[in-house]
């Protein structure tokens, strides 16, 4: 009886912690932006990052005050819509396989290594792990292991975590910090319509004329 009964309990913590765990297939997070290091530029203060996920396809949106930058995913057929509203001058920039590879094999060379510190961010348990960029750069990554992205390259910087971020740091090009800090997890059907690229409204450019219109 006894060896039942244990036999039940190691099967029951074995299926609890499965459960637990949810392969995500569609989601929404919403993340607020924090930037120490320098004083803050009221253009960029207050600004959000929403991250939504459907499959084989993401979306990214980054709000500011009067900026608003899109980034439409598509792991499939590893192509990046990029959509640009500045101040009501709207922009779009597409990328291709090549631009796609290349900035996929930069980020899969990205090594995380989980330390012992854990915190509770938008209802969610999360380890934190340290990433080390191929250049020797490091930043934080506090990520859900019950949250596992059925998709890996729903954020191609996060293609070798074991979960998804809820909070992470991108390095800046002057040496400072942005810390993203989940602060709502959706896990419901995400539209279909959220990852259609535009056909009107928006002037087609290439990187190129947009980094001479940026100068």
């Amino acid at each position: 009886m006894q060896k039942y009964l244990l036999t039940f309990l190691l099967f029951s913590l074995i299926t609890g912690r499965l459960t637990a765990q949810r392969l995500v297939s569609d989601a929404k997070i919403v993340y607020k932006m924090e930037t120490a290091g320098q004083p803050a530029d009221p253009t960029f203060e207050g600004g959000t990052l929403t991250q939504y996920v459907k499959g084989h396809q993401s979306r990214v949106d980054i709000d500011f005050k009067a900026l608003h930058y899109s980034y439409l995913i598509d792991s499939r057929n590893q192509t990046v819509v990029t959509l640009i509203d500045n101040h009501g001058d709207k922009y779009l920039i597409r990328a291709g396989k090549e631009d796609y590879e290349k900035e996929l094999k930069q980020y899969a060379s990205v090594q995380f290594t989980d330390a012992k510190e854990t915190k509770e961010i938008a209802g969610y348990t999360c380890k934190r792990s340290v990433g080390k960029m191929p250049d020797g750069q490091t930043f934080d990554v506090y990520y859900s292991t019950d949250l596992v992205p059925e998709n890996k390259q729903f954020n191609r910087r996060f293609v070798n975590l074991k979960g998804i971020p809820l909070q992470f740091e991108i390095l800046n090009k002057n040496g400072t910090k942005t810390t993203m800090i989940a602060t709502k997890v959706d896990l419901f059907a995400v539209p279909g319509s959220y990852f259609d690229t535009p056909k009107s409204g928006y002037k087609e450019i290439s990187r190129e004329e947009m980094s001479k219109i940026g100068n």
